[in-house]
């Protein structure tokens, strides 16, 4: 088992940055993939970003790419995710998971076996 926990969320007007962070504890934090997705209310969770074991692949949406940056830190065992040039339609609850992935299914949401509780992200206009 691994358990995630999310921080960082909050409240900030358009244009500005917010940095999450997401803490792992349990099975080793290194061998798994780990990846941020969102999900607005009445929307599907969707693909934010991900990065490999060993950070060597890196995958983002479109829709925050040259926006958003995601690491990793394996002696901390914590992912972050930076969100700069914030928009309202970024708002959503933000969630840290782990899985084993391909490189080419790091976007895919039943790809990860593990959650964190969420964090909320709220742009204003």
């Amino acid at each position: 088992q691994v358990q995630l926990r999310e921080s960082g969320g909050g409240l900030v007007q358009a244009g500005g940055s917010l940095r999450l962070s997401c803490v792992a504890s349990g099975r080793t934090f290194s061998n798994y993939a780990m990846g941020w997705f969102r999900q607005a209310p009445g929307q599907e969770r969707e693909f934010v970003a991900a990065i490999h074991w060993s950070g060597g692949s890196i995958s983002y949406a479109d829709s925050v790419k040259g926006r958003f940056t995601i690491s990793r830190d394996d002696v901390k065992d914590a992912v972050y995710l930076q969100l700069n040039s914030l928009k309202p339609e970024d708002t959503a609850i933000y969630y840290c998971a782990a899985g084993s992935p391909r490189w080419d299914t790091m976007g895919t949401v039943r790809e990860y076996d593990y959650w964190g509780q969420g964090t909320q992200v709220t742009v204003s206009s």
